[in-house]
């Protein structure tokens, strides 16, 4: 039998999962009246951060990277995670780049390889990464772009929160 706590954050976040952010906005701020909860405001909208450990003291991006399972290939941490869509499969594996291979940033070209290598290409990786980056709060920013077109090439970082869903997908709490 599960955490009845954690399966019902896993309802809550597969509830909101395909809400626009003022509906989920909308949702939270209910169920805080409905069931007279205050929240604290832990990070502003818009900060980084945020991660507490269950005895309320701030979570660093490095505790989260040594608490990571050791993973010898990609394939390994990627049918564990058992991402269903292509955002949650990019960032499955820029979290592999980042996480586990010690790679602060990252390309584009470098997570799909890792993709294509397992038979998980995505159409296009740009649109995966883009849903991340407008995620509240985001799970993947972008640090740099390398040239004015389109087609540039941009640099990548998964974010504390990005970080933290990964290894809710890697205990199984229903991403």
């Amino acid at each position: 039998m599960g955490d009845p706590e954690i399966d019902a954050m896993s309802a809550v976040a597969t509830a909101l999962a395909d809400l626009d952010e003022d509906a989920q906005g909308r949702v939270l701020r209910w169920a805080a009246e409905r069931y007279e909860v205050s929240m604290p405001k832990h990070a502003r909208r818009g900060e980084v951060g945020g991660g507490y450990d269950r005895h309320g003291e701030e979570v660093t991006d490095e505790e989260i990277a040594a608490e990571a399972p050791v993973y010898e290939h990609f394939a390994e941490l990627f049918a564990q995670a058992q991402p269903k869509t292509d955002p949650d499969r990019a960032l499955v594996a820029a979290y592999w780049l980042q996480a586990i291979q010690g790679q602060n940033t990252w390309q584009s070209a470098a997570l799909q390889k890792e993709l294509k290598n397992l038979g998980h290409a995505i159409g296009n990786i740009t649109d995966a990464l883009t849903s991340n980056t407008r995620k509240k709060p985001q799970r993947i920013i972008q640090l740099h772009k390398a040239g004015s077109a389109k087609q540039a090439r941009k640099t990548y970082k998964v974010t504390h929160e990005g970080l933290v869903y990964v290894q809710g997908m890697l205990r199984g709490e229903g991403a």
